[in-house]
């Protein structure tokens, strides 16, 4: 009987995380979902998850995060799955250096400090897997959404050099590129937009009034939207898989971004891009 595969998700209280959790214990992985607040440790622990608190913006949560997981692993993990971000709406030029630095600390700087330190302990095993959620954003940038655009896109980046110095070890790297997923990322965006980037100030206020609109709308983004499973349907081929894929596209939009940049100038995906966010 083969040992059982453990694995570390961030970013588990609701969305893709908290359904990919729940999918890969039913498919038989030790899963040790992580989350920011206490309470949603708690809440995960009564459903039956192994269940830790880590804050990917805390340089000390994360280490005392994977302290406790590896504690409950034996000290060995087979998977990291990176997820846990949120999304910085708001023009570029109403970007604060410190919203800018806050967005980076949890989707970029923090994601590079764990997976670090998580390639530490698969290079003693004798390899692993590392999966980043990044987005379609991460490879097609789009009006409002500078800082998430950035930190996806450093993101898209690390990962590209990382697989390259990985190469000669037995870990594998990839990146999966949702479109639209049902989730609690337009709810913790709003918050973020109405926390950080003062309307008033701004020659964008009528355009930041529709977004309130638009983010505190009820239902899916749009029609594209899928569900977390459509996520986890990648995650677990990269997971499983003998040469996990680099990039896995998720949604019809990132497909369609993915073919339209291999084939039209910068100038054409501006105005698509611009049409698109208006």
């Amino acid at each position: 009987m083969s040992q059982q595969r453990s694995i570390l998700i961030t970013g588990c209280s609701t969305g893709i995380g908290y359904y990919c959790a729940h999918a890969l214990k039913q498919d038989g992985w030790q899963v040790i979902a992580s989350c920011r607040h206490s309470e949603d440790v708690d809440r995960l622990k009564s459903e039956g998850l192994q269940a830790i608190q880590l804050d990917v913006a805390d340089s000390d949560s994360i280490f005392q995060g994977l302290e406790q997981a590896l504690a409950l692993t034996d000290g060995k993990l087979d998977a990291l799955f990176n997820n846990g971000a949120y999304g910085q709406p708001g023009a570029a030029e109403d970007l604060t250096r410190a919203t800018l630095r806050k967005q980076f600390e949890t989707n970029f700087f923090g994601w590079c400090e764990l997976t670090n330190a998580v390639i530490k302990v698969m290079l003693k095993h004798n390899g692993g897997r590392i999966i980043h959620n990044s987005s379609v954003l991460g490879f097609a940038a789009m009006p409002f959404r500078g800082a998430y655009n950035a930190s996806k896109f450093a993101l898209e980046g690390m990962a590209d050099t990382m697989r390259l110095e990985l190469a000669d070890t037995d870990i594998q790297l990839s990146l999966i590129e949702p479109g639209p997923i049902t989730s609690d990322f337009r709810k913790n965006a709003l918050r973020a937009l109405e926390s950080n980037i003062d309307f008033n100030e701004s020659r964008h206020g009528f355009k930041y009034a529709a977004a309130v609109h638009r983010l505190a709308k009820e239902g899916p983004a749009s029609k594209f939207t899928l569900g977390p499973e459509a996520v986890y349907k990648r995650l677990t081929h990269a997971l499983n898989a003998k040469r996990a894929k680099p990039r896995y596209y998720v949604t019809f939009p990132t497909y369609l971004m993915g073919t339209l940049k291999r084939f039209l100038s910068t100038r054409m995906m501006d105005k698509i891009l611009g049409r698109i966010s208006s």
